[in-house]
């Protein structure tokens, strides 16, 4: 299989358009650092074009009987299944992923869109208390035009988290994927059309951060959902107060993976491999501080690096490869200056630490997977969020002092904790201030769950 050089518009009532000024940006391949693709250049008035088409098809879909909404999003859903291998083909070679590891991503997307599918019909309000002569209850009505900005490190998966909720609930959708990873999204936006939704249902505009900035400052956008950057977030918030535009935001994380003395040692070196090795790091919740007991420190790198040593970095369709490169030259420039900051601050790195140059891809934006040790967790290393394939370890006393370092953090996202001792775990994982916290697991994600 392969994937052509093409010239893609964006998607707006059902129909490719290009951009009103005609500008375009490129799509690039980072195992090679050559262009896959050309992408419409999104501005504000291209994203007028498809609020408007947004708000033009809004009444309709809100209106359109539920089990029938329900049906349109089942028969997307189908159509995801069927067309998984070119999804995954498009979405490994945009980002640079193992095509085994984009196929697994369809996979999930396909289960998020079979679970919304349920909702239109599921969506109730209620009824309540009120004086004898007064009927009271509540209704759940769909916001509107949802704008839905997504990041480029799982793009179809985090697009399906966004869009089949949204949609579901009867609201109306413009999707601006990240400029480095495009090409699953509006390939999903084709599918869509091609499983009945209505034009401007779901509409597609790209671009880089630009156009993202028109879609949360247009006044006609009721709720803007975004996943990327804390410093982009607040960018977004602060445009958002203009308007009092709702807004989600999903955003960084340096979540702590903690293994405490009674820890199944074994399982957690698994654990710990999932949680900083997938899709190279490139994940919001990336257990990027391993906060190890020192009764069982020594066995756990024992056993996690020489696994770390043996990741082989590769292409995305060689079937060797563990892992890609990084999404692009300025992602693998942060990771490599991030990974020479620790010696400056008194770390060092027990495997890997430097840039790397893959044979079969000598022009791919490649990192070594990497573990530092003798960390503190003042070190930036410990502070700033890498999104790259790297774990720093924090030697800590007791479970005291690692939720203590845990929390100690500007991040909030996600958490975990290995234990043999169920009561000690449900403790610690109130005491973690984290949005998710694992217990003897890393990474587990289910749209049922």
């Amino acid at each position: 299989m392969s994937v052509a050089l093409e010239t893609r518009g964006h998607l707006i009532s059902g129909k490719e358009v290009r951009a009103r000024s005609g500008a375009t940006f490129d799509s690039v391949d980072p195992a090679t650092a050559e262009p896959i693709a050309a992408l419409a250049a999104g501005d504000a008035a291209d994203v007028d074009e498809a609020v408007r088409a947004a708000r033009a098809s809004f009444s309709s879909w809100r209106d359109l009987d539920p089990y029938e909404r329900g049906r349109l999003l089942q028969r997307l859903a189908d159509a995801i299944a069927d067309d998984a291998d070119e999804l995954a083909l498009l979405e490994a070679r945009d980002v640079g992923k193992p095509l085994r590891e984009a196929q697994r991503d369809i996979d999930l997307a396909v289960r998020t869109w079979t679970y919304y599918a349920g909702w239109p019909t599921k969506v109730t309000g209620t009824t309540n208390p009120a004086d004898p002569g007064v009927f009271s209850y509540t209704l759940r009505e769909p916001l509107g035009v949802v704008g839905a900005i997504t990041p480029w490190n799982f793009p179809l998966v985090i697009a399906s988290w966004k869009l089949a909720p949204a949609l579901a609930c009867g609201n109306t959708v413009v999707h601006k994927p990240a400029e480095e990873a495009p090409l699953s999204s509006l390939r999903l936006a084709e599918l869509a059309s091609d499983a009945g939704l209505p034009a401007g249902v779901l509409n597609v505009v790209t671009g880089a951060g630009a156009t993202g900035a028109a879609l949360v400052a247009h006044d006609d956008v009721d709720k803007v959902s975004f996943t990327g950057s804390t410093e982009v977030g607040r960018e977004i918030q602060r445009a958002a107060a203009g308007n009092l535009k709702r807004l989600t935001l999903e955003l960084g994380g340096k979540s702590a993976n903690i293994v405490l003395d009674d820890a199944d040692v074994d399982a957690a070196v698994e654990g710990a491999m999932r949680a900083t090795f997938r899709n190279g790091g490139q994940v919001c919740t990336a257990g990027a501080r391993l906060i190890a007991h020192r009764r069982v420190a020594d066995r756990l790198l024992g056993g996690l690096a020489p696994r770390v040593e043996a990741i082989t970095l590769g292409r995305y369709d060689d079937p060797a490869a563990q892992m890609g490169p990084l999404v692009s030259q300025r992602q693998r420039d942060r990771v490599v200056e991030l990974y020479g900051s620790v010696a400056d601050e008194g770390g060092r790195a027990l495997v890997g630490g430097n840039a790397a140059t893959v044979e079969t891809a000598p022009d791919g934006f490649f990192v070594e997977p990497s573990i530092f040790v003798e960390t503190t967790n003042d070190m930036r290393i410990n502070r700033e969020e890498i999104f790259g394939p790297a774990v720093a370890v924090i030697a800590v006393d007791d479970a005291d002092e690692a939720v203590r370092v845990a929390n100690d953090t500007r991040f909030g996202l996600a958490a975990a904790v290995w234990t043999r001792d169920g009561a000690r775990a449900h403790r610690i994982a109130r005491a973690l201030n984290a949005g998710t916290v694992w217990v003897n697991m890393y990474g587990g994600l289910d749209p049922y769950a």
